[in-house]
């Protein structure tokens, strides 16, 4: 069975994110050269779709994300445009949650909630006796939904990890309801210290604020069960892979799954049916496995959703191959192969 290459999609310049032949990677002291950490990717995501990215530790979600606000300056790349345009630094378009916490741990939790307000509110509005009174209220609510309302006083040391998360949670999303949801949000393992409990509540929240603003969030995440719920689609990026070209450049990781998924939010009582639990266990098997590094000319029977695409040159994996992994293709939730 011969490569085909993917073609990349009609671009019409209002993409959320457009991403062509990219790659990233950092300067290795021990190596003396550049590590490539992203290698050849390309992505394009249309305005309004909820992203799940998920990969296997250390294959550079965290980096791609970083390239997505502006954090870092993607190292080379035939095309990039985040929001129509080449990320600069990050602005109120793209915004973020972060794994690590952030907080100001000389400030109260209700007084650090209240800090993104603060930062974003106008002048006026900052001497306006009303605002502040509609602003405290909201941070009361958001005490109260993330269970926090009995640690409203304290400080963030004196928090556990599932708390600070909480609060820092709470900042973000009470900016985003008091002044309108960014263009873009990206949330980099955002979840991660929370409770089961917690963490499935608040994943119904970011469902419900994604369905009333219809912006675009791209979801880090370790958790497949929570990235196959939330996403309407999920891109698996992964360093376990092969190709026809030198060993050398085989480095960093790819896009080797994108999957379509529901385009709206769904019941938790999803994640009890067969068809999730086998997509989930299908995603596991084939994009989180060392020992099964499919060739780069497979990636295709993975790469399903209608914006997926590949820059790969025919010459890049001339090789014939057979596809010997075994894996069949299950049905998506709404019973699509």
């Amino acid at each position: 069975m011969d490569f085909i290459p993917r073609p990349k999609p009609p671009i019409t310049g209002n993409e959320s994110i457009h991403l062509e032949d990219a790659y990233h990677g950092y300067f290795d002291l021990s190596l003396r050269r550049t590590r490539t950490v992203l290698n050849d990717i390309d992505l394009v995501v249309s305005r309004g779709e909820f992203v799940s990215l998920v990969g296997p530790s250390g294959c550079g979600k965290s980096t791609l994300l970083k390239l997505f606000t502006g954090q870092e300056i993607v190292q080379r790349a035939k095309n990039f445009e985040v929001l129509g345009l080449l990320p600069s630094f990050p602005d109120r378009t793209r915004g973020v949650v972060f794994q690590n916490y952030g907080l100001a741990p000389h400030l109260t939790v209700l007084r650090n909630i209240l800090l993104g307000l603060e930062f974003q509110a106008s002048l006026l509005q900052r001497f306006s006796p009303s605002w502040w009174k509609r602003a405290k209220d909201m941070a009361s609510k958001y005490l109260d939904d993330m269970r926090l309302t009995d640690a409203s006083d304290k400080y963030p040391p004196e928090l556990s990890g599932g708390m600070r998360q909480r609060v820092a949670i709470a900042q973000t999303l009470i900016t985003i309801d008091l002044f309108g949801m960014p263009d873009l949000i990206c949330m980099d393992e955002s979840y991660g210290a929370l409770d089961a409990s917690t963490r499935e509540d608040l994943q119904i929240f970011i469902l419900k604020l994604w369905e009333k603003y219809k912006k675009t969030i791209v979801f880090v995440t370790h958790n497949l069960e929570e990235a196959v719920f939330l996403g309407t689609r999920v891109v698996v990026l992964s360093q376990f892979w092969t190709s026809d070209q030198p060993a050398a450049q085989q480095e960093g990781s790819r896009i080797i799954m994108d999957i379509p998924l529901e385009s709206h939010a769904m019941s938790t009582e999803v994640k009890q049916t067969a068809a999730f639990k086998e997509l989930t266990k299908y995603i596991l098997d084939r994009g989180f496995n060392p020992k099964q590094r499919l060739h780069v000319a497979q990636f295709n029977a993975d790469l399903r959703h209608p914006n997926s695409f590949s820059s790969l040159t025919r010459e890049q994996c001339a090789t014939a191959f057979v596809d010997g992994s075994g894996a069949t293709s299950p049905q998506s939730l709404d019973g699509k192969t």
